[in-house]
């Protein structure tokens, strides 16, 4: 599981207060955030709101992809992917499209279009519920 430290959309802050709570890794995250009633206690201990914890908890799920790493992330984040969430609302061409231009314009070998399909169906497994 990705260190929590990978998450682009949470503050520092509330980085430091999670590591406090003992919450070092995605994985961790989504445990203690799984259901609406965890997501609201652990918005208040960390003074921020449960939609805060909602798009940590997006985040979160999309770098538990498999063969998902920071270059992964990176080209994500390039192509307008910045969580499960926004992977899917497209479809399969759409997502496709866009991560080989990311690719392109970042000048970085694109994933085949194995790895590409896998991620989507891969998305659609971790649907957040």
């Amino acid at each position: 599981m990705p260190p929590i430290a990978e998450l682009t959309r949470i503050e520092p802050i509330h980085l430091e207060r999670l590591a406090r709570q003992g919450v070092f890794t995605t994985g961790l995250l989504l445990e203690v955030s799984e259901t609406s009633t965890r997501r609201q206690t652990l918005a208040d201990q960390l003074d921020a709101s449960t939609n805060d914890v909602l798009r940590w908890r997006d985040e979160a799920l999309l770098l538990n992809l498999a063969g998902f790493g920071s270059a992964e992330h990176d080209l994500f984040a390039f192509a307008g992917f910045d969580g499960l969430g926004a992977v899917l609302k497209v479809d399969l061409d759409t997502f496709h499209a866009a991560v080989a231009r990311a690719a392109g314009r970042l000048q970085v070998k694109p994933p085949t279009d194995l790895v590409i399909e896998t991620w989507w169906e891969q998305a659609r497994t971790l649907r957040d519920e």
